[in-house]
């Protein structure tokens, strides 16, 4: 390696992307549910409950009922009438869920890619009966495998979180596509592939775990009750995120689900949620 190299290498290790606060604006919140309006009104309070986090004195709050609507057409038009910030709902809407609990369902895959407004996914209430009463949403964990510069995922989950709650920001660095880079470097015999391995990992996650340090600066000063908790790791399969979920006692899950280039939810995302059905989760 050339000199230059070695100073350009050392120029852009000393770079630290640092987080920029977002402000994050939810004025109007719409619940929709397939269910009859004295039962909507139930589930729309449980939610109310559940978001006192996210809750504000101006914010507003509305109800479209299974009688209000059919098809996924119509349900569009009912959310962009509402013209709210944030729409919740729930898993195999219109459909029975107990008989495809692996799958979101029509209304709630089309309308959480053919809009843009965040979308908080609850458990059926067919579940809901027979869990404890919502509570307020303490833990909440913000999830994905590039931290680094997500300002928009930190800053609403962190908007989610009661000043004395627990934000967990979590970067789960994807060890199938390390190890398969690794087996290439090992195959290259000018590169040591143990130092290669331990020089890249360190790399990997030295990065969002200081741009989570420098996430948890900002919110201290605007936030002093806030805790926030570092939590960055090499994984891949379902079973590590679900451990991480039950291991932190998440309340909330807040994740990306959108991509410019796709229509369907990217990465690991819909199959967290058709897996997790009891995690309620905010897409975004």
């Amino acid at each position: 390696m050339t000199n230059i190299d070695q100073f350009e290498s050392v120029f852009k290790a000393a770079e630290r992307p640092l987080f920029e606060l977002e402000a994050v604006d939810i004025e109007t919140i719409l619940v929709v549910t397939d269910l009859d309006p004295p039962a909507t009104e139930r589930f729309a309070a449980g939610v109310q409950t559940f978001l006192k986090g996210l809750e504000r004195e101006t914010t507003q709050w509305k109800t479209v009922d299974g009688n209000e609507y059919d098809t996924v057409g119509e349900l569009l038009q009912k959310v962009g009438e509402s013209r709210c910030d944030l729409v919740c709902l729930y898993r195999n809407l219109r459909m029975p869920a107990r008989e495809y609990p692996y799958s979101l369902g029509v209304h709630v895959d089309v309308l959480t890619q053919a809009s843009s407004l965040p979308v908080l996914l609850m458990p059926h209430p067919a579940h809901l009966e027979t869990m404890p009463q919502l509570q307020p949403a303490r833990h909440v964990m913000a999830i994905t495998d590039h931290l680094t510069g997500d300002h928009h995922l930190v800053s609403f989950a962190a908007h989610c979180t009661p000043d004395d709650g627990k934000l967990l920001l979590t970067h789960v660095e994807d060890q199938v596509a390390f190890d398969r880079y690794l087996d290439v470097i090992g195959k290259v015999p000018s590169i040591d592939t143990e130092d290669a391995r331990e020089a890249i990992l360190s790399r990997l996650l030295k990065e969002p775990a200081d741009y989570i340090d420098s996430a948890t600066e900002v919110l201290r000063e605007s936030r002093p009750g806030l805790q926030v908790e570092k939590v960055v790791t090499l994984g891949h399969h379902l079973t590590d995120h679900r451990r991480l979920i039950e291991d932190h006692a998440v309340d909330l899950l807040v994740l990306n689900t959108k991509d410019a280039d796709q229509l369907a939810m990217h990465g690991l995302a819909y199959p967290l949620t058709v897996e997790l059905r009891m995690t309620p989760m905010l897409l975004l």
